[in-house]
């Protein structure tokens, strides 16, 4: 492995002493700015801190505030960094829940040091990069979006999506006109395949239609397909 440097402040979140001191070594042989929570407060306190981390890696199963509070909490607060789950806790009912309150990857114990890094490359990408957005601009109504910078303007106010909210977003205007069906979307956004048994695609929309939408509850733009999932139209 080839030590290289980074600006990316990275917090691991993990209980195991062991475990904690690995991933900090490889990270910090990656070139991250690494720290380390040990109890759910501690992480807590330290996500909601400035300035921000720019990735989370969240173990589930933590002492004074299990890892699922965490995710809520500061998702609740607003923190839009990317937070990925990182732990044992590997059933899909974990993994969905997961998503639900707001984790941008999910990944199971135990896992492959290399594969954890490309994921955390890959929703770093998704948060930071312009070369990962297919286009740069787009009007939605009175909603201005623009991919590359992760920024939206409504009627000059600034609007603020999380990451994946601007995934799915991003991935309805591929694909507008046309029918997706939440189980497209969990394999092609969230990566889990399989039956979609949660709403948590229909919550993720709703926050999405309460900030494009003239009026949520009549949407124009991003249309249900009962018994499918949605349709978006520009």
């Amino acid at each position: 492995m080839t030590a290289h440097t980074t600006d990316v402040r990275m917090l691991i979140v993990e209980d195991d002493p062991e475990m904690a001191l690995g991933l900090k070594d490889f990270f910090e042989m990656e070139g991250y700015q690494v720290d380390r929570a040990a109890d759910g407060e501690e992480a807590l306190q330290y996500i909601t801190s400035l300035p921000p981390y720019d990735v989370v890696l969240l173990d589930i199963r933590m002492p004074k505030m299990n890892g699922f509070d965490v995710l809520r909490e500061a998702r609740r607060a607003e923190v839009r960094t990317p937070i990925i789950v990182v732990s044992v806790e590997n059933s899909r009912e974990s993994r969905l829940q997961g998503f639900e309150l707001g984790a941008d990857d999910y990944v199971g114990k135990p896992f492959n040091a290399e594969e954890l890094a490309a994921r955390v490359k890959a929703v770093l990408r998704r948060s930071n990069s312009p070369a990962h957005a297919p286009m740069e601009l787009f009007e939605v109504g009175p909603v201005t979006i623009n991919f590359s910078t992760h920024a939206a303007q409504r009627e000059g106010e600034p609007v603020d999506f999380t990451a994946l909210e601007f995934d799915i977003l991003r991935y309805f205007i591929q694909h507008r006109g046309r029918t997706v069906s939440r189980k497209q979307l969990l394999r092609d956004v969230w990566g889990i395949s399989g039956e979609v048994t949660t709403r948590t695609i229909d919550r993720h929309v709703a926050s999405i239609r309460k900030k494009i939408e003239d009026d949520p509850n009549a949407p124009e733009h991003i249309e249900t397909v009962y018994g499918i999932g949605y349709k978006f139209s520009g």
